[in-house]
Formats: structure tokens, sequence, C-alpha cells
């Protein structure tokens, strides 16, 4: 496929003498292993950030921004990037919403406000840096329903109807979970009935979902690499003499 995309002159440059068709598989290895190094290396800053809770959202924005520029600045494939900040917003969506699940101090209408707010300024910097076709918004959906959980009415047979309409992306035992913790803010609120939640779990019995509670954090995406064909030609390539390459010419 790629040999469409060369020119006639970087057709020439192609080994004659050489069949590398088996270590193309060694180099789609290498290269997974490489990407799921930088995952992980991701996942240890972003962490410690997230479940100590003493860091400012501008300073995770902050952190994305680095490991944005960074990317770019070693010429990373476009497409590449878009899949490395998909994972990054999951790792940030997952830590935050596994959190939620066992803190009841993070379950009341306030976190919930502040939730969608710290959502909505990652949604702005996806703008801002192109990246809303990237599919990292998506995986922020979890987290949004569970802040809209916390946001709405939790009473009636209607209010159970819209809470079991919205929360498509939690799973039951996730719903079920973030009710029970729901903290009310003032005396003038109530805590969620036994009888509502009760409601819900049979509103829901019928849905085919995963009982677990927790999300996986360390899940990776499969990756996927690209073929962008390449404009440079390897003729007027200058390769510095410091690199000690003087035996090489060229052709």
């Amino acid at each position: 496929g790629f040999m469409k995309h060369n020119t006639s002159r970087q057709n020439e440059h192609c080994l004659t003498n050489f069949d590398l068709a088996e270590y193309r598989q060694v180099l789609s290895d290498l290269a997974i292993q490489i990407y799921q190094q930088l995952v992980r290396v991701l996942e240890s800053i972003l962490q410690p950030m997230i479940d100590e809770g003493t860091y400012t959202l501008d300073s995770i924005l902050r952190q994305l921004n680095s490991f944005h520029s960074v990317m770019c600045q070693h010429g990373m494939d476009p497409e590449l990037i878009k899949q490395v900040v998909k994972q990054m917003f999951y790792i940030v969506g997952a830590i935050t919403l596994n959190n939620l699940l066992l803190r009841k101090d993070m379950c009341s209408w306030s976190k919930g406000m502040q939730i969608r707010y710290n959502v909505s300024q990652l949604e702005e910097w996806l703008r801002d840096k192109n990246l809303m076709n990237s599919g990292a918004k998506e995986t922020l959906e979890p987290l949004i329903q569970a802040a809209q959980l916390l946001q709405v009415k939790k009473k009636t047979d209607d209010d159970a109807e819209a809470i079991c309409s919205m929360c498509n992306a939690l799973t039951t035992a996730q719903i079920v979970k973030v009710l029970n913790l729901y903290t009310p803010v003032n005396e003038f609120e109530e805590r969620v009935s036994v009888s509502f939640i009760r409601t819900i779990q049979m509103r829901l019995r019928d849905r085919k979902d995963s009982p677990q509670l927790l999300m996986d954090a360390k899940h990776i995406f499969p990756v996927t690499f690209p073929f962008n064909p390449s404009s440079l030609a390897l003729e007027t390539i200058q390769i510095p003499a410091s690199l000690g390459l003087g035996f090489i010419a060229r052709v």
C-alpha cells in the first residue's frame, strides 16, 4: 500500500535484497508495547493527582497540556495523539467515578455540580486542541451521568423512569450505589428513600449489564497505527557530523 503513495524516487530507496516480512510482526508488537508503556506512565502521573484530591482542575489541565505538547514536539502521528488523549480522558473519568462510588462525601448535589463544571472544562480543552473527534469526550459519559444522578429529583415514579432512561452508561450496581450514598447538603433535603431505590432496581432488573461496581481504570483501548505517507526525500537528508556516520554515502 505504501508504494502507491511513494514517488518513483522514494521507491528506488526500497530494499531489494532483503525481505522484511517476518519483522513486521516484531515491529508491530514493539510499537504496541511502547504505546502501552506510555499509557502506564501517563496513568502513574494522573492517578495521584485525582486520588489525593489536593490538585486543582487547573493543575490537571496544565498536566494535559504538558502531555499534549511533548507528543506534538516529538512528531507523534495526529491519529495516535487522538488515541492517547482518549485513553487519558478514560483514566481521568474512571478514577473519578470510582472515587465517587467509594466516598460518601463525593455524593451530594453540590459535588454533582462541581463535577459537571470540571467536565465542561475538559471538553473546552478538547475543543481548543481540535480533539473533539478523538472519542475522548465519550469516555466521560459514565461520570457525566453519575453527576447528573446527583442533581436530579429522586422521589416519584416519574423520577425513577427518568433516571433509568438517563443512566444508560452506568451499571445497575453503580446507580444503586450512588443513590445509597447520596448525602443531603442541608436540612431541607431528604435522603433517597429505600422504596425509591427498590423501584429503580425493579425497573432495571431486565437490563443486561455487568454486576461490577468499579470501572477498570487500567483498561487500555486497542491501539491502531495508521499509515500516513511521508513527503520526506531520503536524498535530501543531512546527517549531523556529531553522529559519526561519515561512512554513509548519499546515493
